[in-house]
């Protein structure tokens, strides 16, 4: 489990592709430089498409956990 303290979580389980995926930009668009934000996603096309997004927009993934129920939390801080 993480140390960096969350600014906000998303809670995108039962969601499928796009829908973790655009519900991140939706957050991170208001979200302030340096808020980290937190999305469970129980898709597992999330698992590449979430990090490949945080790498092209320049913000930066700060870990993966996985979760009860078998999804997972992807932690990114807004960069810019």
């Amino acid at each position: 489990m993480t140390t960096v303290p969350i600014t906000q979580e998303i809670d995108a389980r039962g969601s499928f592709c796009p829908g973790p995926l655009m519900e991140l930009i939706r957050t991170i668009k208001s979200a302030q430089v340096g808020d980290v934000l937190a999305v469970l996603s129980s898709d597992p096309g999330s698992a590449k498409d979430i990090p490949a997004w945080v790498a092209k927009a320049n913000h930066e993934l700060v870990g993966l956990e996985e979760v009860e129920g078998g999804a997972t939390r992807f932690i990114v801080r807004k960069t810019h």
